[in-house]
C-alpha cells in the first residue's frame, strides 16, 4: 500500500477493505448479504402459494401496492421447509424487485476483506454458485449469499438450461408412471384418461 507524505495511509484505501453486511439465519447457519444490495426488510409477511411454480418460489407477497415473488433459500439449499413466519429481504433483480426468504434477520456487521475466504471447491455446483465465499468472525463463520444468483429470472433460466431436450413433452412418448425418459406420468393421447 502506498502512503501519503506524513506516513499515514490514505483514508479511501482503508475504508475499501471494510464491508457492511446484513446477517441472516437459516436454521443454525449464519449467512450474510451486502447491505447495499438490500432495498428493504419485510418481517413476517403472509405468503400466498403459487401452484405449479418452480420449486424455488416461496410464494407471493403484497409489497407496496405490487406483488413480489419470493425465493426460498431453504428450498435452493435442500433444507426442510420452516414452520412459522420468515423474514423477507427485498432485492433488485433483472425483472424488478424480488424477495429472499430467510428464517430471521440479524444485525448489521462490518467485516474486513482480510477475513474473507473463497467458496470451497468441494461444494456441489448448485450450492457453489449461490455463495460468494465466507467471512471469519470472532466466534463463527458467515457464509456470503450472492444476491444476483437468487434473481428468479436467473434461477428460471438456469433451471431450464438443466432440462435436457429429450424430456420435453413434445419429443417423448413415455410409457407411464416412472418413465425413465421423464419421470412423469402423462395422460394418454386424446383419450382423456391416464395412460
Amino acid at each position: 500500500m502506498s502512503t501519503t507524505g506524513n506516513g499515514l495511509q490514505p483514508k479511501e484505501k482503508t475504508a475499501a477493505t471494510l464491508v457492511e453486511m446484513c446477517s441472516v439465519r437459516l436454521g443454525q447457519t449464519l449467512f450474510g448479504v451486502p447491505i447495499g444490495r438490500i432495498l428493504e426488510i419485510v418481517g413476517s409477511a403472509r405468503l400466498l402459494p403459487v401452484p405449479l411454480a418452480p420449486n424455488f418460489v416461496g410464494g407471493l407477497v403484497h409489497y407496496r401496492g405490487d406483488v413480489l415473488t419470493t425465493v426460498s433459500v431453504r428450498q435452493l439449499l435442500g433444507l426442510p421447509p420452516k414452520d412459522g413466519p420468515q423474514d423477507i429481504l427485498v432485492l433488485e433483480g433483472s425483472g424488478g424487485c424480488f424477495g429472499l426468504l430467510v428464517d430471521s434477520v440479524g444485525e448489521a456487521l462490518t467485516v474486513s476483506s482480510a477475513d474473507h475466504e473463497p467458496t470451497p471447491s468441494i461444494l456441489d455446483e448448485r450450492r457453489r454458485t449461490l455463495f460468494a465465499g465466507a467471512y471469519k468472525l470472532k466466534d463463527s463463520l458467515m457464509v456470503m449469499l450472492d444476491p444476483k444468483q437468487f434473481d428468479p429470472m436467473r434461477l428460471e433460466r438456469n433451471q431450464s438450461d438443466c432440462i435436457p431436450e429429450a424430456t420435453s413433452l413434445k419429443s417423448t412418448r413415455p410409457t407411464g408412471l416412472g418413465s425413465p425418459q421423464t419421470g412423469l406420468r402423462l395422460w394418454g393421447e386424446g383419450s382423456g384418461a391416464p395412460a
